[in-house]
């Protein structure tokens, strides 16, 4: 486990299938396993990885409306910005935590 896993996973996305990604950039299918999933998460961890990964959910879109969140055992198309992005290709799962609400 690398030191970018977060103390509290409070979201977590099943990864169907890597639509694109580069360096910077992944447009992915999900279905929410643990949420709901709010943009803005932070997602860090894949299990059994030890890959650093720093995402940021950037879009939800359920469909093909943009929605701020994403409820548990819903699927959507989501893009994600940050570090990382290559990782996902060939994974199942990604965990991270919600932004904090003020």
């Amino acid at each position: 486990m690398t030191s970018a896993h977060p103390t509290a996973i409070d979201a977590e996305l099943y990864i169907d299938r890597v639509e694109a990604a580069d360096e910077a950039e992944v447009t992915f299918v999900v279905r929410c396993m643990v949420g709901p999933v709010r943009l803005g998460a932070r997602l860090r961890h894949i299990p059994c990885v030890d890959e650093e990964i720093d995402l940021e959910l950037t879009r939800i879109l359920f469909y093909r409306r943009s929605v701020d969140f994403l409820d548990p055992v819903c699927t959507a198309m989501v893009t994600a910005r940050g570090t990382g992005a290559l990782h996902l290709r060939g994974r199942t799962t990604i965990q991270g935590s919600n932004p904090t609400r003020t």
